[in-house]
């Protein structure tokens, strides 16, 4: 295929043509993205364009973002710092293997793996640097990785970087799980099983405990991805693995900075053999600039914060509980059991129009549609946080049943 002349008598790249065709596509089935003009936010709300709107959107479920007493505390810690000292420098400029290592991080990964109780910790850059960098470290040809069938686009791309063997077993359903565990027998060097703890979409929780049986079982690596249990499951917070008791029992728990935690990038908890391996075999932490100390400092008091904000946990599952309880009284299809609110409402077109009245009413909660979820399950996804009030949630719900398109 050629490309088109243009006026000039150069040859258009083909695939110019290709992406605006693709992109008429997506708007005319109500499934084109773009960056929405946020700009100010205040506590529990933020500015789109120029209305101040209540936020349903954001993952920073403790409102830890916007803790002034926190951030006014750690500003004054940069205000009083040497600057030889390091500790809060803006950059790393290398990788942690060369001279982007800062004893901050030490101080952090110690930090977490006292608070879980197990052997190590490792910091990475992102959620999405560990989820791809983990199963392609440990895992390889001779090995099978089992994915839950929702698990996160992070997991997914991970899975297929890795060199081993991968099967995805329908979402939740352990008994098709355990028929992949049995038929496997002792063809693999290793099996893996990746899971999520709270599944982003639909907003329900894995059975840790059947999963850490099964792992019993058959002998497999055990890896729970908590991006979003931590701060939210557990007296610590520290996710649904403590909540269900088997914190030491799984191999290794992926957690994020940047949800609860209000700051960027994330952590592993693991054995201290898998820490020493992943850092030297892991491509994600080896081929990239590590984070700057500040970021680091930021990240060691939200955790240690978090430790002890409970009553907020209470809070903000109490709000969700009631929110499902109102929605489902009026008749919407909301799945889930956590402070992950999805209200599925089908065809793309509907979601878009909900989340379109919701904005006129004064929320801030964006529809979610394919590929993201299966087809015909577009929905709006309400992300809750524990600085919202009781009224709020009164108020989203009655304005749900008012403008259902």
């Amino acid at each position: 295929m050629s490309g088109g002349v243009t006026d000039g008598g150069n040859i258009e790249p083909p695939i110019l043509a290709d992406i605006a065709a693709e992109l008429e596509k997506l708007k005319a089935k109500q499934r084109f993205r773009s960056i929405p003009a946020t700009g100010e936010r205040s506590g529990r709300f933020i500015t789109v364009g120029e209305r101040q709107l209540l936020n349903l959107s954001s993952n920073d479920y403790l409102g830890l973002g916007a803790d002034r007493e926190l951030f006014e505390s750690f500003i004054a810690g940069i205000q009083d710092d040497r600057f030889d000292d390091g500790r809060y420098a803006m950059t790393s400029s290398s990788s942690r293997l060369l001279t982007g290592h800062h004893p901050v991080c030490d101080q952090l990964e110690a930090a977490l793996a006292a608070a879980y109780g197990i052997e190590a910790a490792l910091v990475f850059n992102s959620g999405y640097h560990a989820n791809t960098g983990i199963l392609p470290a440990l895992a390889t040809r001779h090995d099978l990785i089992l994915s839950d069938k929702l698990n996160h686009a992070s997991i997914i791309d991970g899975l297929r970087i890795a060199e081993a063997e991968y099967r995805r077993f329908r979402h939740a359903d352990y008994d098709h799980l355990e028929a992949l565990l049995q038929a496997a027998g002792d063809r693999y060097r290793q099996i893996f099983i990746v899971t999520e703890s709270v599944f982003s979409m639909d907003g329900d929780l894995a059975d840790l405990g059947r999963l850490v049986n099964l792992k019993r079982r058959y002998g497999a690596v055990l890896i729970v991805d908590e991006a979003h249990g931590v701060g939210v499951f557990g007296n610590r917070g520290l996710g649904l693995c403590e909540a269900a008791g088997v914190t030491r029992e799984i191999d290794i728990i992926v957690g994020t900075f940047g949800k609860s935690l209000a700051s960027v990038g994330a952590y592993a908890v693991m054995r201290g053999l898998f820490r020493e391996y992943l850092v030297n075999t892991m491509r994600t932490l080896i081929f990239t600039t590590a984070l700057p100390p500040v970021t680091l400092a930021w990240s060691l008091a939200t955790f240690s914060r978090q430790l002890e904000m409970q009553p907020e946990r209470e809070h903000l599952l109490g709000l969700a509980a009631s929110l499902r309880i109102r929605l489902r009284e009026a008749g919407f299809d909301v799945p889930g059991e956590s402070h992950i609110v999805p209200v599925v409402l089908g065809e793309d077109r509907r979601a878009v129009a909900m989340a379109a009245a919701l904005r006129e009413a004064g929320f801030h909660a964006l529809p979610v549609r394919p590929p993201t979820v299966p087809e015909n399950s577009a929905r709006l996804r309400f992300s809750l946080r524990a600085d919202l009030t009781g009224d709020d949630i009164a108020a989203l719900a009655e304005t749900m049943k008012k403008g259902a398109p």
